[in-house]
């Protein structure tokens, strides 16, 4: 195929070009040259700037499908697929999981409801809710200028090598480390997650199909807990970590937030309404062939090419002092 990627240097990005040049795919990157400038010599690359409206780059071209890793806002969809409906047969949109209103309980599905904006001109992203509703006004801007050849690809935690926010990546490092780790109870709680190379080559294969409409897509396919991931870290990792599994209501009392202090966590019986976020029906994506490898597999990968990030988890000295007390 000859392959256009919105994007193409961070995370996903490089995935779907890694991906699409084994497959022995033309490739063409479109992005603004301010990141990941040395990747991929041999690849084409087009510049602009999608927030300015410079789309030129792209005019007159045509390619067989577009991949739109990089979008935040409607207005960036309703430009680059309105200038593209002509000139591309499939159009995929990476979308998100946090679309929808309510994960209470498991088993969301693509008909369940989405957050829905009172200001549907907001381009600023102050809050989940605000994140959510821009991805679904963005699914809905690329279905109107390219209707019935649009994939929206709803994913859920991606992770593996290149990934920014380094949440699944700060348990596997930090377990690595060994010694005794702060985590989170209810040990139970459901947990999604798909390595973004498994995203990318399903997204490929969705494309040479020809396959629209909207789809969860994580993993894996097998229910899994956090008490299941933590443990099959650290055997992965041959550590000697020892999990100090602390409750909820504890942790909440320390000021410990969920999701960024300890990746992953729900607190989902504080929070009862996104208790099942990582719990979500991807039984329409297994159905058109995706796949993932092995847990195992993606932590090797995680330990061995993505490095932790300073944004994600608790700082060292900070578990140390919630160990201690």
């Amino acid at each position: 195929m000859r392959v256009l990627i919105l994007g193409g240097t961070l995370f996903v990005g490089r995935h779907l070009v890694e991906a699409a040049l084994e497959r022995g795919d033309d490739v063409t990157i479109f992005h603004r040259g301010h990141t990941g400038v040395d990747l991929y010599p041999d690849v084409e690359r087009l510049y602009g700037d999608r927030d300015a409206g410079d789309l030129e780059a792209l005019r007159g071209r045509t390619w067989d499908a577009v991949f739109d890793t990089s979008a935040r806002v409607p207005r960036w969809v309703s430009d680059s697929a309105g200038l593209l409906a002509d000139s591309v047969e499939h159009y995929t949109f990476v979308s998100s999981g946090s679309v929808y209103a309510e994960t209470s309980t498991p088993g969301t599905d693509e008909s369940s409801p989405v957050y829905r904006l009172e200001d549907e001109g907001v381009e600023e992203i102050t809050g989940p809710e605000v994140y959510g509703g821009l991805k679904v006004l963005c699914e809905e801007a690329a279905e109107r200028a390219i209707p019935g050849r649009v994939l929206a690809v709803r994913a859920g935690l991606i992770v593996g090598p290149y990934d920014p926010t380094g949440r699944f990546t700060y348990w596997v490092h930090r377990i690595a480390r060994g010694g005794e780790v702060l985590v989170p109870e209810p040990r139970g709680q459901p947990v999604q997650l798909i390595h973004a190379r498994d995203l990318a080559d399903w997204m490929l294969a969705m494309a040479d199909r020809r396959e629209a409409g909207v789809f969860n897509a994580t993993g894996p396919e097998a229910p899994l807990t956090m008490g299941g991931l933590l443990e099959a870290i650290r055997e992965e990792t041959g550590s000697d970590a020892r999990l100090v599994w602390v409750g909820e209501r504890a942790l909440l009392e320390k000021g410990v937030e969920a999701w960024s202090d300890l990746p992953l966590w729900l607190a989902p019986e504080t929070n009862p309404e996104s208790a099942s976020f990582l719990a979500v029906d991807v039984s329409k994506a297994l159905a058109a062939g995706l796949q993932f490898r092995s847990l195992a597999r993606t932590i090797r990968d995680t330990l061995e090419q993505a490095e932790t990030s300073p944004q994600a988890g608790l700082d060292p000295a900070r578990e140390q002092e919630l160990l201690a007390s």
